[in-house]
C-alpha cells in the first residue's frame, strides 16, 4: 500500500496540475465539443472540461457547432443535387 505520505504528494501534484490548467480556453471548448460531437472524447477531458467553469459555454458551442453541421450538409446536398442536374 501507498504511505500517506505518497497519498499526500499525489494530492498535491493533482492540484497544482489543476490550478495551472485553469479555466478551459476557447479552443480547448471548440476541440472538446468537436471530439464529443463525433464520440472521442476521453474521460479525462470530459472531467476536466466540467470541473472548471460553467456548463453554458459547452452547450452554446454544440448548438453552434449543430447548425453550422445542419447548414453545411445542406449546402452539400444542394451542391451534389445541382451538379447532378436534378
Amino acid at each position: 500500500m501507498a504511505s500517506s505520505k505518497q497519498q499526500s504528494d499525489v494530492r498535491a501534484s493533482q492540484a497544482k496540475s489543476t490550478k495551472r490548467a485553469g479555466k478551459p480556453g476557447f479552443f480547448q471548448i471548440v476541440l472538446s465539443t468537436l471530439a464529443a460531437a463525433f464520440g472521442v472524447q476521453s474521460n479525462r477531458n470530459r472531467e476536466r472540461d466540467f470541473s472548471h467553469g460553467s456548463i453554458f459555454p459547452y452547450i452554446a458551442a454544440g448548438v453552434i457547432f449543430t447548425v453550422l453541421f445542419v447548414v453545411a450538409v445542406i449546402f452539400l446536398v444542394r451542391l451534389v443535387l445541382h451538379t447532378a442536374g436534378a
